[in-house]
């Protein structure tokens, strides 16, 4: 079967099972299944479908393994936040990302310590040690 390698965004289920990928490195789908059905029980062809169209998409790769499947993943968790993240901006936020950062900071359930977190890692950004 062709690859269509075309990294949109993942599904809502999709980033689930990504997630299970990433936190794992990868396995077969009965070791994926394993994971996820710790949350909610799944049944082994509808992860096996999803896995497949997955790496159909581009976002995971697999390897023969005696008769299983072994499935990895094909793209980084960070480099996946970084294009979420920019399609987010782009789309809600009209590629204006302090408008993104401004409507996290309004949030009420951002606590002082996360705002401090992230005062940190904008001077460190800017190379900036506070002044």
């Amino acid at each position: 079967m062709r690859k269509k390698q075309d990294h949109s965004l993942l599904t809502e289920v999709e980033l689930e099972f990504m997630t299970v990928v990433w936190a794992t490195g990868g396995g077969t789908v009965r070791d994926i299944l394993a994971v996820l059905n710790t949350a909610q029980e799944r049944a082994y062809t509808s992860v096996a479908t999803v896995l497949k169209i997955m790496e159909q998409k581009g976002f995971l790769t697999s390897e023969r393994a005696d008769r299983s499947l072994i499935y990895r993943p094909a793209i980084p968790k960070a480099e996946y936040q970084k294009t979420s993240l920019k399609n987010l901006s782009s789309k809600l936020f009209n590629g204006a990302p302090a408008a993104l950062v401004a409507r996290l900071v309004d949030d009420e359930e951002v606590t002082d310590d996360m705002l401090v977190e992230m005062r940190a890692l904008l001077n460190e950004r800017l190379g900036d040690n506070g002044n």
